[in-house]
């Protein structure tokens, strides 16, 4: 497996990662399996993040007694340094280390956000102290907004970035990476396959591996799909024109259709978190039932039925996207799938 220099972290680490979010579905041996055959393959770069319920866990077993030269990246949601110290703590225990080797700040959205974690009592002076101890060895940021992701590269106070990047959500390539590469900041690939929305992995990963200082570290929840993707890995990357003709058409197509997540479209009147509503087929794709049905993904599908149409956000869309439709069509899948959802608890406790 070729090696990368991860930016300033000055980290080794492979051309692909493995993301941390889809070994929560399966079950613990499952999860494992695919996490030692990542190693196996040689991949020694593994994200994952305190929200993933247990996905640190499962990491923490398959790693038990390899863990050098593995790089273990988390994050923590917290802004405060008391919430990111009990994180840190926690992440600790269920990876069963002694030291995180990227600890980062998980969606940083804001400027609000990046003031919050900057604040004297903020997130980054517990990791700060945490790094200085030895427990965190590298700091990092991630993201779903280019502008604040720009800002956080430009700040200098991080040595990594994740950002969303695929042939579809491609604006990085000519604004955001071009200051990674400026800022020497390791750039690291969330939502290689746009979140399941691509299921060509070839031309997915063959368009990514054109790209030689990024690490992609897509979902996988199957040893077989890991597979596939490092076979595209040993190339040759040059697609052909039937491959070109068909990413171009799939861009055609859900360009229509998908949402990058850049928030242009907010406020909302009735405070619906519009992204989070359209990209919620991605998360019911990667994330178990009980995940969906409860906390911030469910209650902001419940709000997406208050939609009133007004409209105030499809002008504000850099895309044009159909927002109103596709809220409407995205609440009403929601509904179906939470009753039949309760139909199998209930028969599961009868």
């Amino acid at each position: 497996m070729e090696m990368i220099r991860l930016g300033k972290t000055e980290m080794m680490v492979s051309r692909l990662g493995l993301g941390g979010i889809p070994i929560q579905r399966v079950s613990e041996d499952e999860a494992v399996a695919v996490v030692k055959r990542c190693l196996e393959l040689g991949i020694n770069y593994i994200d994952t993040a305190n929200a993933y319920t247990n996905s640190e866990e499962r990491i923490g077993k398959a790693i038990s007694g390899r863990r050098e030269g593995v790089f273990i990246a988390t994050k923590t949601q917290s802004r405060t340094r008391e919430g990111a110290e009990t994180h840190l703590k926690l992440s600790l225990k269920q990876l069963a280390v002694e030291s995180i080797d990227l600890y980062q700040f998980h969606n940083v959205a804001d400027s609000d956000s990046f003031e919050r974690i900057l604040a004297p009592d903020g997130a980054l002076a517990a990791v700060e102290e945490a790094k200085r101890a030895g427990v965190v060895k590298h700091i990092g940021v991630t993201s779903h907004s280019l502008d604040m992701a720009k800002e956080l590269v430009k700040s200098d106070r991080f040595e990594t970035i994740m950002f969303p990047f695929n042939f579809i959500t491609c604006e990085a390539a000519d604004e955001l990476l071009p200051l990674c590469r400026e800022h020497d900041v390791g750039y690291i690939v969330m939502k290689p396959l746009a979140g399941g929305m691509l299921d060509n992995i070839t031309i997915a990963f063959k368009y990514l591996f054109q790209f030689p200082d990024i690490v992609p570290i897509p979902g996988i929840e199957k040893i077989e799909e890991i597979e596939e993707i490092v076979q595209v890995l040993e190339g040759p990357w040059q697609m052909t024109e039937a491959e070109q003709s068909q990413m171009q058409r799939l861009r055609e197509e859900l360009g229509t259709r998908f949402c990058r997540r850049c928030d242009y479209c907010q406020p909302c009147t009735e405070e619906i978190p519009i992204a989070t509503v359209m990209t919620s087929g991605s998360f019911a794709r990667r994330l178990p039932p009980e995940r969906l049905f409860s906390g911030m993904l469910a209650e902001a599908l419940e709000k997406a039925a208050y939609c009133t149409a007004c409209g105030l956000c499809e002008p504000k869309c850099p895309y044009g996207l159909p927002i109103i439709d596709i809220i409407a069509e995205r609440a009403e899948w929601y509904q179906v799938e939470k009753r039949e959802y309760q139909k199998r608890v209930t028969a599961r406790s009868n």
